[in-house]
């Protein structure tokens, strides 16, 4: 990939994030599907759209999957890793999001906030740079940097 994408912290502000109002989710199976709708409930979050990925997907580019309509893959089983990919909300309401997740004991999921360089990213592609950062940041605290 020639748009490598750098970790940047997300202040606090109601600055909106890129693209369209919505969250695109992979690794939640139906169960997991509702409890998460529910707690996006609770958390004030009713509104958003989401569109629940499956492996099927995982060639498409982001910017394909963010004009998927809302609800679509709702009760699908989806065999990618836990992932969220959020979109056009503000800065505060991914904080209020990441630390409700928390609070609610949701099985660990890898996050990203799409931009113009990842939208034209395809999912799969996507997903492995999110572990591969993750695996690095876990091995830097094994080795206690």
């Amino acid at each position: 990939m020639n748009d490598r994408a750098a970790f940047e912290k997300v202040a606090v502000s109601d600055k909106q994030l890129y693209g369209p109002r919505k969250l695109l989710l992979a690794g939640f199976g139906p169960e997991a599907q509702q409890k998460f709708m529910q707690l996006l409930k609770m958390l004030g979050f009713s509104d958003l759209p989401l569109v629940w990925l499956s492996a099927d997907q995982s060639e498409t580019a982001l910017s394909e999957l963010v004009s998927t309509a809302d609800g679509s893959g709702l009760g699908n089983t989806s065999e990618l890793p836990r992932s969220l990919i959020v979109c056009g909300i503000t800065e505060n309401e991914l904080h209020r999001l990441i630390d409700g997740c928390r609070q609610a004991g949701m099985k660990q999921a890898l996050w990203a906030v799409l931009t113009p360089a990842s939208e034209g990213w395809r999912l799969k592609d996507l997903l492995a740079e999110l572990a591969a950062e993750r695996e690095a940041i876990a091995t830097r605290k094994d080795r206690g940097v």
